[in-house]
């Protein structure tokens, strides 16, 4: 996938982020670095297709996208096994898919707790389960270790990993910087609406 002078902004606002070029193949693990209010929640959304740019072009993003929010949107009417399965659904998979991820992340204790009455860390976990219910092309992260348990957050490198081995190409911001030590992560610095990219670490 492909950034070629890419401009944002939220409708007729200021610029958000300037002539941003990127190139993130396949595999590939970007971390973005910066403080509050720098964009990289807006260059989230763009690399995700829900936020289009004002100028440039986003090119060679894979079909499907699995998208963890930094705040999962835990007003919704249904439990964790509902929203799951109806996710899956959603996607053409069997709802039975969900239940390794629901292993994985440690949430059989809460497969019939309502979204609303979660804790943030474990409304995380439900919506880090969804982005990766089918293998994503592209997984987009943000801030996924936010609140997440201590066991979590150790395993949270070890997916990215996997889902870079197995061909997806992963964005995250991570102020927690819980994936910015990856071997081969990308690591780009946003300020003043500009996207700097620092060498991959060995």
């Amino acid at each position: 996938m492909r950034f070629e002078g890419v401009w944002l902004r939220y409708h007729r606002g200021p610029w958000v982020l300037r002539e941003v070029d990127l190139d993130l193949p396949a595999g590939a693990v970007a971390v973005l670095l910066g403080r509050n209010g720098t964009g990289k929640s807006t260059l989230l959304a763009a690399a995700a297709g829900l936020l289009h740019p004002a100028r440039g072009r986003i090119t060679g993003r894979p079909t499907h996208v699995g998208m963890a929010l930094e705040r999962f949107p835990a007003d919704q009417p249904f439990t964790v096994r509902e929203y799951l399965s109806h996710a899956a659904r959603m996607r053409g998979l069997d709802p039975t898919k969900a239940d390794s991820w629901i292993e994985r992340l440690a949430l059989g204790a809460f497969i019939d707790v309502r979204l609303g009455q979660l804790s943030k860390g474990t409304a995380q976990k439900v919506g880090l389960a969804q982005a990766l219910l089918a293998p994503p092309g592209l997984l987009v992260l943000d801030e996924p270790a936010e609140g997440l348990d201590p066991t979590t957050r150790e395993e949270l490198p070890a997916i990215v990993t996997e889902q870079a081995e197995a061909g997806a190409t992963v964005l995250a911001s991570d102020h927690l910087d819980e994936l910015t030590k990856l071997p081969g992560a990308h690591r780009l610095h946003l300020a003043e609406g500009r996207v700097n990219t620092e060498s991959p670490r060995p």
